[in-house]
C-alpha cells in the first residue's frame, strides 16, 4: 500500500514538474535551438562553403590530409575475400578545417541573433522607463517645503 502512495506522489510531482512554466519554456527553447541549428547548417553549407568552393575550387576541405604512413592496416572486403585494400594513417586536417569554419559561422550567426535580441530588449526597457514618469519639479519642491514645515 505504501508503494502505491509513493508512486501516486511521484506521479503527481512529475505532472506538476511537466506542467510548470519552466519546463514548457525549456522545451520550446530546445525545439527552437534545433530549428536554428538547421538554418545555420543550411547557411554554412549552402552559402558560405559555396563561396569557399568558388575561391579554392572545392566545396569543402575534406580531401586535405597529411599522410603519416602508407598501408598501415589491411582491409578485406567481406563480400569478396580476395579483394584486399590497405588504409593509410592520415591526419584529417580538412575535416578539422570544415568543423572550425562551421563553428565560427555558427558563433557569428548566434552572436548576431543575441545582439539583435539585446537591442530589442534594451529598446523595450527604455520605452517602459519613459512611460514611468516621476514627480514634476514643482511636486518635489512642494514635498521639500512640506517636510521643512513639519520639522519646525
Amino acid at each position: 500500500m505504501a508503494d502505491s502512495v509513493k508512486s501516486k506522489g511521484l506521479l503527481t510531482e512529475f505532472k506538476e514538474f511537466i506542467a510548470s512554466g519552466n519546463m514548457i519554456e525549456l522545451a520550446v527553447g530546445v525545439i527552437l535551438a534545433g530549428a536554428v541549428g538547421v538554418v545555420i547548417k543550411a547557411f554554412t553549407e549552402g552559402i558560405m562553403m559555396q563561396i569557399v568552393a568558388a575561391i579554392f575550387g572545392q566545396p569543402d576541405f575534406n580531401d586535405v590530409k597529411i599522410t603519416l604512413r602508407k598501408n598501415v592496416s589491411k582491409v578485406v572486403d567481406p563480400t569478396d575475400p580476395t579483394k584486399v585494400t590497405y588504409k593509410d594513417a592520415t591526419l584529417q586536417i580538412g575535416t578539422f578545417i570544415n568543423a572550425l569554419i562551421s563553428l565560427l559561422l555558427t558563433g557569428l550567426v548566434l552572436f548576431a541573433i543575441v545582439k539583435a535580441y539585446n537591442r530589442l530588449k534594451r529598446k523595450q526597457v527604455v520605452e517602459e522607463a519613459a512611460g514611468e514618469k516621476g514627480p514634476t519639479e514643482i511636486e518635489l519642491l512642494a514635498e521639500i517645503r512640506d517636510a521643512l514645515q513639519a520639522r519646525s
